[in-house]
């Protein structure tokens, strides 16, 4: 089982750890649900070392990554950063990722980490002259998220990052974190030959998956303590709270964010789970055209959000009935925190996934009445 840079500081706070993925990680400090409801009103920091990272560097690097990203990273400006599909030649998702332009030919890859090592040998099988450098076990991530996430991130820099826009990066100094690394996370991902100013070398973007505001800090693995314990220091005063993995579920659900491995298990294609726009299809990559074809035909099975409408808790694995007949599954479900009632993310038949209509759910032999509504389930502000 691995450990986080920070697995030590999780104990001392008297984490409930448990076994995700192949690390023992903490799913909760006090509750889920006080832990998430920190989130939705001031800010909570997770740690997120055990995401994978990938650097892929060199001539047609960018050419290559275009060819296996739904999305079009290649024609963004450098310090863009992409959520995007890897999909194999049927169109089936692999994995969901977010990749960053961090120079030309230069890309930061951030796979799940239930699927580092598929990723890798998938990726390094399917790759003719750029490199993969995999960063993995040499660096951290700590989100920062909520609302007055900003002021806790003004608490810990003097740079002014309120500035930086939504799913953009760079190379930053925590200047007012104390460090006696001297490694430089600049020098590890964008070359070398930079200068080390003071505090904390870090790339950070203003990313997430909470679905508010926030901020993610990669940083070397010898920093990762120094971070943690300064932004849990510097935003307690703010209402930041540690939060474990299963806020961080309940959280992404409410915001209809996909889990890998839960709501899409390598069967489905991105035109079954969306969103729309995780698909550019002027661009060629790995699996498009199995995705025209299956967008054509209209004979599929689309990934959907379903509000309960009356009391019961929808759970993964509960079946979706419609006019007395089951039609699909229930992938993620739970009670939301925020709005106190079920929601649920599952599968029907693609002509019966229209906003409004009516299903139901089987929760503890009772059908309990659905609705497929638009995500998210919470609106941010």
């Amino acid at each position: 089982m691995q450990k986080t840079p920070i697995h030590e500081e999780h104990i001392k706070l008297g984490a409930k750890m448990v076994w995700f993925a192949g690390w023992d990680m903490p799913i909760q400090y006090t509750s889920i649900i006080d832990e998430h409801m920190a989130v939705r009103g001031k800010a909570g920091a997770f740690d997120v070392s055990h995401m994978g990272d990938f650097l892929i560097r060199g001539k047609g690097a960018g050419d290559f990554v275009n060819s296996i990203c739904t999305n079009d990273v290649q024609a963004q400006p450098v310090g863009r950063c992409v959520y995007a599909h890897v999909c194999d030649d049927q169109g089936r998702i692999l994995d969901d990722t977010i990749v960053t332009v961090l120079g030309d030919d230069e890309y930061l890859m951030v796979p799940n980490a239930a699927t580092t090592q598929k990723m890798e040998k998938w990726v390094r099988g399917h790759m003719h002259g750029p490199e993969l450098q995999n960063m993995s076990t040499e660096l951290a991530c700590i989100a920062v998220q909520g609302p007055v996430a900003k002021d806790v991130m003004a608490a810990i820099t003097s740079t002014n990052l309120s500035t930086l826009k939504n799913f953009w990066g760079g190379f930053y100094q925590l200047d007012k974190i104390d460090s006696q690394n001297t490694k430089l996370v600049t020098d590890l991902l964008h070359g070398r030959g930079h200068k080390h100013g003071p505090g904390v070398s870090a790339f950070v973007s203003r990313t997430g998956y909470t679905g508010e505001d926030g901020f993610e800090i990669v940083c070397e693995n010898a920093d990762a303590v120094a971070v943690w314990r300064a932004v849990l220091d510097k935003g307690a005063p703010l209402g930041l709270k540690p939060v474990g993995l299963g806020a961080r579920d309940t959280l992404r659900l409410e915001k209809g964010l996909l889990l890998s491995g839960t709501d899409f298990d390598g069967t489905q294609t991105s035109v079954q789970t969306g969103p729309g726009w995780v698909l550019d299809w002027k661009h060629d990559f790995i699996g498009k055209q199995a995705m025209v074809q299956q967008s054509a035909e209209g004979k599929y099975d689309k990934l959907v959000s379903m509000f309960v409408e009356g009391r019961g808790i929808p759970r993964h694995g509960y079946e979706i009935f419609y006019d007395g007949s089951q039609v699909g599954t229930v992938t993620s479900g739970t009670l939301s925190p925020v709005l106190k009632r079920g929601v649920a993310m599952g599968y029907v038949p693609v002509q019966m996934s229209a906003f409004g209509t009516e299903v139901a759910i089987k929760i503890r032999e009772t059908d309990a009445e659905a609705r497929i509504v638009k995500p998210p389930f919470v609106k941010r502000g």
